[in-house]
């Protein structure tokens, strides 16, 4: 979410930094919907002082015995008390048409960003790792992987396109390395460890800015677990409903209140429970900064992905991933993210496999960030490198959305909103596709790196 007065103090600064992302100039019809709000609220403020006035000048006027006077008053203070009702619901609905218009513009991208229109305008940072040398040719997963335990027409039978059954050291392998993940970002880089929920309310992804925009990209629940006491409460609290309105128009207004009260979706990465954690709360500076990391699912329905990657385990409508997630002081946000995405190349180094770090331009940024590394590892089966971690400062933009300040130490009163970040430490399904094609042998076998051994129980390769 932007911040209104900065819009109002340069509309022309806040264009530019959109027409950096490639987006239309709105601020000048934010501005109208802000001064038309602004204005209903004074006009809305005039009568409540007029009312007060009014109401109190009665009791004088009747008083002095001026009984005309006061009858016009009483006359002029119920007036006020029949429009002002309809000047609050104006006024309401014209906050709530600002904060909607507001809550679909991308984030201003920092000024160290290179400008550009797609992933073809990306900067390449750095490389790290020797890419490895096979005296055969070297295969993609998804050719080879199935004789290992990588299912995916199993997978297929039981729950459609896009997801996989993982069967026997495979489903061992990615057991082991999610865990890894987890364990090192606990151990070498100070992270906390935290068990989140997997079902969150609309809140908490608005606040993570997943609604409205990119509602088409997550999974949401039905409302069919609702319990009979809990239908009828709702039915208590939406008012009552006519016994003989049998339609579906006539319901529909009913139903869709108790479905935005009782719908969860699934996460589509635990950024949304992480850092939801904290929506709505005003921290302590001591408390800063808040690291945390978890090991969850994550649900994506791939909207926007129509046709990409549908050949193995790249492009997944469930899958696993370290979550990486930073609650910083606005100074400290800098410095967070290059020290986040350290920790997520800390797991691609401890692997032993070749990667690129990677600066997003503007135009391939995601719609919250401010500045996105991405890092891409080495898949020789496909000759290229593919994203694997993605880290992002977000800026204030998702504690706006989350109203998450803390308390200003020695300044009691002043307040200040979070900086946000988040990234992958990583992908687990995509770090296993990686150690798949980058270990494979001639036998169709792969080793596993060495670093994972204790998590394996003594397997060491994978056979088919």
């Amino acid at each position: 979410m932007h911040d209104i007065r900065l819009i109002r103090d340069d509309p022309d600064a806040f264009d530019a930094g959109l027409a950096r992302r490639g987006a239309e100039p709105v601020a000048r019809a934010i501005l109208a919907l802000d001064e038309e709000r602004r204005a209903l609220t004074t006009r809305l403020q005039n009568a409540q002082s007029r009312r007060n006035e009014a109401s109190k000048a009665i009791g004088k006027a009747m008083g002095q015995g001026d009984t005309e006077s006061a009858e016009a008053l009483k006359a002029e203070v119920a007036e006020l008390k029949r429009t002002m009702p309809e000047m609050e619901e104006a006024e309401r609905a014209l906050g709530e048409k600002l904060k909607d218009a507001l809550a679909v513009i991308p984030n201003i991208p920092f000024d160290d960003v290179p400008e550009g229109a797609d992933e073809d305008d990306n900067v390449e940072v750095s490389r790290w790792g020797d890419k490895p040398v096979f005296d055969f040719e070297p295969q993609e997963h998804a050719d080879f992987a199935p004789a290992l335990g990588m299912e995916f027409e199993t997978g297929a039978r039981i729950s459609g396109a896009r997801f996989t059954f993982l069967r026997g050291d495979m489903a061992r392998l990615h057991r082991a390395l999610g865990q890894f993940m987890l364990d090192h970002q606990i151990s070498a880089n100070g992270y906390t460890e935290c068990a989140p929920p997997l079902l969150v309310k609309d809140e908490a992804m608005y606040g993570t800015d997943k609604l409205p925009k990119f509602k088409e990209d997550s999974f949401k629940t039905s409302v069919s677990y609702l319990e009979p006491t809990d239908f009828i409460r709702a039915i208590q609290e939406n008012g009552r409903i006519d016994a003989t309105s049998r339609t579906a128009e006539e319901y529909k207004p009913f139903l869709e209140s108790v479905e935005q009260k009782t719908r969860r979706w699934l996460i589509p990465t635990a950024e949304v429970s992480l850092t939801a954690s904290v929506m709505g709360e005003l921290l302590d500076e001591s408390a800063l900064p808040l690291r945390l990391t978890a090991l969850t699912d994550c649900f994506r329905s791939e909207a926007g992905a129509a046709g990409r990657d549908t050949r193995g385990f790249i492009r997944q409508h469930q899958f696993t991933k370290c979550e990486l997630v930073s609650i910083v002081k606005p100074e400290e946000s800098e410095a967070e993210h290059e020290r986040m995405t350290k920790a997520a190349q800390g797991i691609l180094e401890a692997l032993g496999l070749p990667y690129r770090t990677i600066l997003l331009c503007t135009g391939d940024m995601g719609f919250g960030a401010r500045k996105t590394y991405d890092l891409e590892v080495w898949l020789p089966g496909q000759n290229a490198y593919r994203e694997i971690s993605s880290c992002s400062n977000t800026g204030d933009f998702q504690a706006r959305r989350m109203n998450t300040r803390y308390r200003v130490a020695g300044e009691a009163k002043k307040t200040e909103f979070v900086h946000t970040l988040n990234g992958s430490g990583l992908a687990v399904g995509r770090t296993l596709v990686a150690i798949i094609e980058n270990y494979q042998q001639a036998d169709g076998s792969v080793v596993v790196p060495e670093v994972l051994h204790s998590y394996m129980g003594g397997v060491t390769t994978l056979t088919p």
